[in-house]
């Protein structure tokens, strides 16, 4: 069997902080100490937050590991949002800690079991996890929504990504901010957003429109147009103040944009 250095360092995480804390040895131990992978740990720990008087865990965890180890893609997805969340929330520096703990990183595995079921023609357990997702998590996704990998959900709460949004992979996404449609419009509706796109707090994207690649939104900005790449915008209605200082502003989580207007002056000038 191939080795797996993302699982490796979580049972490693887990079995020290198991020595160190023993009241939360019998937790680690169930949620990931007794799992030889990552996918059998995360299809129970997910199964046990989302069950329902209806439907168990033990039902909902064979549908989730059946997803997770089929080829939805899965598997590589899981383990770059993993990394993404250690590598730009600086409240984060082990792996264990988003798996366990994060969510947002649940919400997000959630949806790409939800997806893959819709993928696969089961729409209506598809939209019984969207609906379990939002109750327990308070992150709306609408399984037919398509999302990449490398995401970040950092807190997460009041999220909202409509049926026909795409979302490209390395994007960073804050609690509060919608990806929705506007009026009664029906078919293609929901925003595009590019690779490496960070999207602060309390943003709202609107309508069949394009974020291109690299672009930052401020905090509780309102976008109803295209935004061109590699641009920063903010205002309601959202417009260019400058240009981010990383082609990937999402890496660097970096919400001020002081610095960002002083570069596009320049660039103006």
């Amino acid at each position: 069997m191939t080795t797996d250095p993302v699982w490796e360092r979580i049972r490693k995480e887990a079995a020290q902080h198991a020595n160190e804390e023993p009241i939360l040895a019998s937790f680690l131990h169930a949620t990931i100490l007794n799992h030889s992978r990552l996918e059998m740990a995360l299809s129970f720990h997910l199964a046990h937050q989302l069950d329902s008087a209806t439907a168990s865990s033990l039902l909902l965890r064979e549908v989730m590991l059946e997803a997770m180890e089929g080829d939805c893609g899965i598997h590589d997805a899981v383990r770059a949002d993993l990394r993404a969340v250690e590598e730009r929330d600086s409240a984060c520096n082990e792996l264990y800690v988003p798996f366990l703990y994060f969510k947002g990183f649940h919400a997000l595995q959630a949806y790409r079991v939800a997806h893959c079921l819709w993928c696969n023609g089961r729409e209506s357990l598809a939209l019984f996890f969207q609906n379990r997702m939002s109750t327990e998590f308070s992150v709306d996704i609408h399984p037919a929504a398509k999302l990449g990998s490398g995401i970040l959900l950092d807190h997460a709460t009041g999220l909202v990504i409509g049926e026909t949004a795409v979302v490209g992979s390395n994007v960073s996404i804050l609690q509060q901010v919608t990806l929705g449609g506007t009026g009664k419009d029906e078919g293609d509706r929901h925003p595009k957003i590019g690779d490496g796109v960070l999207i602060s707090a309390g943003a709202k994207i609107l309508g069949n429109i394009q974020v291109g690649e690299g672009v930052k939104v401020g905090a509780g900005s309102v976008v109803l147009e295209d935004v061109p790449e590699h641009t920063t915008v903010a205002g309601v209605p959202a417009r260019v103040v400058g240009r981010p200082l990383s082609d990937q502003p999402a890496l660097e989580m970096e919400q001020n944009f002081f610095y960002d207007e002083e570069a596009g002056k320049r660039d103006a000038s």
